[in-house]
């Protein structure tokens, strides 16, 4: 068995060097034969040569380019792509859109398919739903259908610690433009930093749709970076909650919340759009989604389209909207010194995030009678609603009876309003540059 393997790996080789070593016959370079205008067929070893520079085993040792980038890259990035498969399906780390991804990752990267290039399917699939920001902005009114603003409005304090998680994108996004001048190979100007910086927001919508708009060659890179962070929302965030809060402060019970009524939830969806008119248009393409999906939510009058965003459309969207994200992670985009500067930078943003809606908390513990648990401020990040989890489940580790879900999801779902302003106020950027 052992000279079988070895005489097929010989034969193998053997045909390899001469797929290496013979030149490639073309049909329009083979010459007449004897005159009479027939055409010369090319030899067999010819043939097999031929096939053998066709097929994806050969480009992957020896690419055609000559660029190492298009040969064990591409496996490369295969391999990754193989990898978020495994977190999504063993690991159920954002399986709903890691899957997609994954999978558009793996097609992105086969030799000589083209999926990825111009008139390749990915291709399409990119250019019509991300780059012009439509998928993103579906599956953000998919999110608003989904989404419940009552804890918010109970409790309207708790929009602070939203806002204040969001510090992570600026801080990011300074962090991202000394990297680019005290690191060598990395440069980043001033429209990626914010795209870079975005990513703290833990939106994936958000950090797509801006970086389509701001700088659509690091697509890939924080995509990825965003949902795997959104991904490892349960093994990031505890540490950090635990370093900055004390056992007694954990334990802290908040007060029961207030009910709110239907006209509230109706209004509210209104006015925000209408202060996103007033005081910042450029965010009115993620807010105007997000509250049209709330609004029919809430309405009560359009059940089915409600329904529909929520489900069918949501999902559907989510399927070539991961697609189209794996295209971007080809080879060429993804392995260069610049994406683990944006993979880094992710993780600064996110855990900054984090940080600043506890301190934000605690500062408002020293003014405040009625006492806020530091805990919901680390769901001010717009993980929904796994953040809120995370602090449901530390809450009960400190104490069985702290049952802080639903508190929590004020921050939370504030901080999907907080992201998109962000998003906003950076898209300014691209009109101040001039661009």
């Amino acid at each position: 068995m052992t000279k079988k393997i070895a005489a097929v790996l010989a034969f193998a080789l053997v045909i390899i060097v001469l797929a290496v070593t013979c030149p490639v016959v073309r049909a329009e370079n083979a010459p007449d034969a004897a005159g009479t205008g027939l055409e010369v067929l090319p030899a067999t070893s010819d043939v097999i040569v031929n096939f053998l520079h066709a097929t994806g085993l050969l480009s992957f040792i020896i690419p055609s380019s000559g660029n190492w980038v298009d040969g064990v890259g591409r496996l490369a990035m295969i391999a990754i792509g193989c990898i978020l498969l495994f977190l999504a399906i063993f690991k159920r780390f954002e399986p709903l859109l890691l899957v997609p991804i994954g999978f558009g990752a793996v097609l992105s990267n086969i030799p000589l398919a083209g999926m990825s290039d111009p008139g390749g399917v990915l291709y399409y699939i990119y250019a019509v739903g991300i780059k012009t920001g439509i998928f993103p902005l579906i599956v953000f009114m998919g999110v608003g259908a989904m989404t419940d603003f009552g804890p918010m409005l109970a409790n309207p304090k708790t929009a602070l610690l939203g806002g204040a998680a969001q510090f992570g994108i600026f801080i990011t996004l300074i962090g991202a433009l000394a990297l680019s001048t005290f690191v060598p190979g990395i440069h980043f100007n001033l429209l990626e930093a914010a795209s870079i910086g975005i990513i703290g927001g833990a939106d994936g919508p958000t950090a797509i749709f801006l970086s389509s708009q701001l700088a659509p060659h690091l697509l890939g890179p924080i995509s990825v970076a965003a949902y795997s962070y959104m991904a490892l929302v349960p093994l990031i965030q505890p540490p950090i909650m635990r370093l900055l809060t004390t056992a007694q402060e954990r334990k802290i019970h908040m007060q029961q919340l207030r009910y709110v009524g239907k006209r509230e939830k109706i209004v509210f969806p209104l006015l925000v759009l209408g202060l996103c008119v007033l005081l910042l248009p450029s965010a009115a393409p993620l807010i105007g989604f997000f509250m049209f999906g709330n609004l029919m939510r809430e309405c009560g009058v359009v059940g089915r389209l409600s329904d529909t965003a929520q489900n069918a459309l949501i999902n559907i969207v989510t399927i070539f909207l991961g697609l189209g994200v794996g295209a971007q992670l080809s080879s060429a985009n993804f392995l260069n010194l610049s994406t683990l500067g944006i993979l880094l930078l992710g993780a600064v943003a996110f855990s900054i995030g984090t940080a600043s809606g506890i301190i934000m908390a605690k500062l408002m513990n020293l003014v405040s009678k009625n006492k806020i648990n530091p805990l919901i401020g680390s769901a001010g990040v717009s993980a929904v609603p796994m953040a809120a989890r995370v602090t449901q489940k530390l809450g009960m580790e400190a104490d069985p009876q702290n049952m802080l879900l639903m508190h929590a999801m004020g921050p939370n779902v504030a901080g999907v309003i907080g992201s998109a302003v962000a998003a906003g106020v950076l898209l300014t950027l691209k009109g101040m540059a001039g661009l």
